[in-house]
């Protein structure tokens, strides 16, 4: 509570701010205020508390450096993963210095952050508005450790500002689907692509629950007998460069592969016969699927503009085709990167020799489990269009392709992402009662609880598991089998009639 102070003919208000240390209500410039009256002083006094308790007060004796010249000074000062540098990058140019790149940092209050909250929200995910503001609260963080300011004004006060009975935050549930799931998707991504690759890697995933950055990444050094050691990943930056570093969360680990996996991947790799990419000079067990546009362009991309003018390929994307949503200084040196580099919107890319997330997400998974393609200007969305001879279907290309077709897919799991077979691995782990400290060990998961310190993997757990995955493939073989013995996917094909001899 607030109290006053008697000065000489005047009273001044007293606050707390922490234990032993007081602060005075002042003026705007930081001139202690002048009260007539002991009452007038308190009552000021209590309200400078209540504001500081609530993070709507600043300091005015504090610096006015503003949040723009801050945010560039600490994002120069980090040294970390460069996934981790484009994120924060990110977050920063095109959500938070939009909104206070020209404010005090001590003249940010709670308010002014609840109401960019409300407004980002009103035009993106709940999720995504979450992580930009953890990014705003982890700079504030710094900012106080630096004296700067002394709260927090993008702190989430406990319990406050929620509806009963509700959880406005939370996501939709994770798709996921199981066995015959994972074989049906694969053929549908093979015959999308019109290789064997694709089928192969779906698989691989399903039945390993490595991460996307993991399979990408994976180096046929690290392919060995009955396992899959998980070394190094591929993480795509927004320029477009695929970095190779450590997995996620250092989760190196090997994997156990069951003995029909493990000659599924060694045949793909002695069949393809992998050499060494350009970016990496290293052998990768699976390559992109030919080139991204066509036409051998040897221009400038969108990455290269957003290098050589210090932006996200996000912001330039803005420029391109918001340029209202940017700041003007920040358009304008987009502009004469843009200029600079003879940048042509929509040139082709030359011939990439990995995956790329969104290329293969939304061209290649998302049709297989959907059956439809994206919308994509000037076209909406729209069922793959398939001649239904041989069964599944093979997708129809090319002009006309919708006349010519004469059936579609139907879905196998609506809203499964590539992410989603990590989670239908470790959902397929629970359904055979495999041990937590396995089902941790292949994922890639810490327990740091008292428990898992007394938990061990043993060979008989190995054992367990690597039988219910086996019988879990053959099931799903037997159902697509008894759908059709023949497949137009020429791995799948040699895996159906080795199954209807084995079943004689």
């Amino acid at each position: 509570m607030g109290f006053a102070e008697k000065r000489g003919n005047y009273w001044r208000g007293r606050y707390k701010i922490a234990p032993g240390k007081h602060l005075t209500v002042a003026d705007e410039n930081g001139k202690a205020l002048k009260f007539a009256t002991k009452g007038e002083a308190q009552r000021a006094a209590s309200e400078a508390e209540n504001k500081y308790r609530r993070g709507d007060w600043r300091d005015p004796a504090l610096g006015q450096e503003t949040f723009g010249e801050y945010a560039s000074r600490w994002y120069a000062a980090q040294d970390l993963a460069a996934s981790t540098m484009q994120n924060y990058k990110r977050h920063i140019e095109e959500h938070l210095l939009p909104e206070f790149e020209g404010k005090a940092l001590a003249g940010i209050l709670r308010a002014d952050v609840d109401l960019w909250e409300k407004k980002e929200k009103a035009v993106y995910a709940a999720s995504s508005v979450k992580t930009w503001r953890s990014t705003l609260h982890l700079v504030f963080e710094d900012a106080i450790d630096e004296g700067l300011i002394t709260s927090n004004p993008a702190a989430r006060r406990r319990g406050r500002g929620k509806r009963a009975g509700r959880s406005r935050g939370r996501g939709p549930e994770k798709v996921v689907t199981d066995a015959l799931g994972i074989l049906l998707t694969a053929e549908r991504a093979a015959l999308l692509s019109g290789r064997d690759d694709e089928f192969v890697a779906v698989v691989l995933k399903g039945y390993t629950g490595m991460r996307w950055g993991e399979i990408v990444g994976l180096e046929t050094a690290f392919v060995r007998p009955g396992a899959v050691r998980v070394e190094w990943q591929l993480y795509e930056l927004d320029t477009g460069e695929l970095v190779r570093c450590p997995p996620k969360d250092d989760s190196y680990r090997t994997i156990d592969a069951m003995d029909w996996l493990s000659a599924l991947v060694a045949d793909h790799i002695a069949r393809t016969k992998p050499t060494p990419c350009p970016c990496h000079g290293r052998m990768y067990v699976f390559q992109g699927q030919g080139a991204a546009r066509t036409g051998g362009h040897q221009g400038a991309k969108l990455g290269d503009v957003a290098r050589r003018a210090g932006v996200s390929t996000g912001t330039v994307s803005n420029v391109l085709n918001h340029p209202g949503r940017v700041r003007e200084e920040t358009r304008v040196r987009v502009e004469l990167a843009i200029a600079a580099l003879g940048f042509v919107r929509g040139a082709p890319l030359e011939h990439a020799a990995h995956w790329r997330r969104n290329g293969f997400a939304t061209w290649l998974f998302t049709p297989a489990v959907s059956g439809w393609y994206p919308k994509k200007a000037p076209q909406e969305a729209r069922p793959v269009p398939i001649l239904g001879v041989p069964w599944p279907g093979i997708p129809a290309r090319g002009r006309g392709a919708t006349d010519r077709a004469d059936a579609c897919w139907l879905p196998i799991a609506k809203g499964l992402t590539p992410h989603g077979l990590r989670h239908t691995h470790r959902t397929m782990m629970e359904d055979l009662g495999t041990e937590r400290v396995l089902m941790d060990e292949r994922m890639g998961h810490i327990d740091s609880s008292v428990s898992a310190r007394y938990a061990h993997v043993t060979p008989g757990m190995r054992r367990r598991l690597m039988l219910g995955l086996t019988q879990q493939w053959e099931a799903a073989l037997d159902a697509r089998l008894a759908m059709c013995p023949t497949s137009p996917v020429r791995v799948l094909n040699d895996l159906l009639l080795a199954r209807a001899v084995a079943l004689r």
